[in-house]
């Protein structure tokens, strides 16, 4: 009598479980993948792993497949399929995490080629493949897309160090910083609408309030910079500006470049706090316009600027002088210039394109298996980019919405951390700032 108490209690308090399960999951997503989504995936990966390893090729054998019989090669199938040894899987919000040693010969290019398939037979959003140590691999299930909640503006962690400026979140759960002592120069591309100008926001709304100075080039009239006005210590609204804006940067790097070479140093971050100068970020967007011509002195003015866009880009990193271009295009089509200046671009962010030859052009040089992920990156994933570092790995990644309104009131609101830098201001107006009255 007892037992079937207890069995009816079991009984019940299961259904009740599995009754409250999809509200639980819904209001508590994160204690539902804790209880209920975690042991039913690890269940599924070590009940599939063997015949997905066989299926997919990942197997070796004991025994050869082909068995010499007198004169005559017979070719027969391994019979003792070894797939590689896998490891116990470890929990982590809002998904798992599973090492894998790989046997000899292997390499984690094979695991990356199954990962669709094995994110099919886990029921999970994607599985990524990452190299942690020689002779193993470490895969990632993401149970669900956790760029479909990216924080707002307001609650992103400002509290960073210099030069670093939260932006977003990337696909691993972590948030998207982009890091300028780390990869200095950034070069941001994707079609019409893919969320290029919505970075730029975001990136402004999180060096608004360092001691920064923000330069702008905006070569369509100042339609989309100017909503930072109150926050740029200069900003040039056609080639002829920018030439002069940059050829004053050019001056501000020599005289950096003297200060460095007077106090023994090889970069402004070697320099006492005191006598270290502003850091300048200059935007660059569609910088196409600043390289398309249509007679021979556009096409030397277009040269001038291709040339000191690749010197700040060569020079800058060691004096504080850091880029990031955005276009729909930056590739050969635009002149040699423009080919160097993408070299020059360590850091990567690439949206939604509308041809693989411009993902090619972005991430190709970098990683290649990052030009299919931004291929992949659909209509409906308004921000969403792919990331490729100095180091070559990639991960995809979603940029906050930051709207027009709110990157203008963050300019207002940051306008008195404006650097006065008369020079540049002078440049882009063209007169000397030594007559100015």
């Amino acid at each position: 009598m007892i037992r079937l108490v207890l069995a009816w209690v079991v009984a019940l308090a299961v259904a009740g479980l599995l009754f409250a399960a999809p509200a639980l999951r819904r209001r508590f997503p994160i204690h539902w993948w804790y209880a209920f989504g975690f042991p039913l995936v690890a269940v599924r990966v070590w009940r599939s792993w063997r015949p997905l390893a066989i299926e997919r090729g990942l197997t070796i054998t004991r025994r050869p497949s082909r068995v010499l019989l007198g004169d005559l090669i017979v070719r027969g199938q391994p019979l003792r399929p070894i797939p590689p040894r896998i490891g116990i899987p470890r929990p982590r919000a809002g998904g798992l995490s599973v090492a894998v040693r790989m046997h000899p010969g292997q390499t984690p290019d094979a695991f990356a080629d199954a990962s669709g398939a094995l994110a099919h037979a886990w029921r999970v959003h994607a599985v990524r493949v990452a190299s942690t140590a020689r002779g193993s691999v470490r895969l990632t299930a993401l149970a669900t897309d956790p760029l479909n909640d990216v924080p707002t503006p307001g609650k992103l962690d400002r509290s960073v160090s210099l030069m670093v400026a939260p932006v977003g979140r990337r696909e691993d759960g972590q948030p998207w910083v982009i890091d300028f002592r780390t990869a200095p120069h950034w070069l941001i591309v994707g079609a019409t609408r893919t969320g290029k100008s919505t970075l730029m926001a975001a990136l402004v709304t999180a060096l608004a309030p360092q001691p920064v100075a923000l330069v702008g080039i905006d070569c369509k009239g100042g339609m989309e910079q100017s909503l930072f006005s109150p926050r740029l210590s200069a900003l040039a609204t056609s080639r002829q500006e920018a030439s002069r804006l940059l050829g004053a940067l050019m001056d501000e790097t020599q005289q950096r470049m003297r200060v460095c070479r007077f106090a023994r140093v090889r970069s402004v971050w070697e320099l006492p706090a005191g006598k270290r100068p502003t850091p300048v970020v200059v935007l660059v967007d569609e910088v196409a316009e600043l390289f398309l011509v249509a007679s021979r002195a556009e096409k030397d003015e277009a040269a001038q600027v291709a040339t000191a866009l690749v010197r700040l880009a060569q020079l800058g990193a060691a004096l504080a002088v850091h880029l990031v271009v955005a276009g729909q295009r930056v590739g050969s089509d635009l002149g040699p210039g423009a080919t160097a200046l993408r070299a020059q671009l360590a850091g990567r962010v690439c949206h939604r394109v509308s041809d693989p030859g411009t993902a090619e052009m972005a991430l190709g040089d970098l990683n290649p298996d990052a030009v299919d992920a931004a291929q992949a990156i659909t209509t409906d994933e308004p921000g969403v980019a792919i990331l490729s570092g100095v180091d070559g790995s990639w991960m995809r990644a979603r940029s906050v919405h930051v709207s027009p309104k709110e990157a203008q009131r963050v300019a207002r609101e940051h306008a008195a951390m404006t650097p006065d830098m008369p020079a540049l201001a002078a440049a882009v107006a063209g007169w000397d700032p030594g007559t100015r009255s």
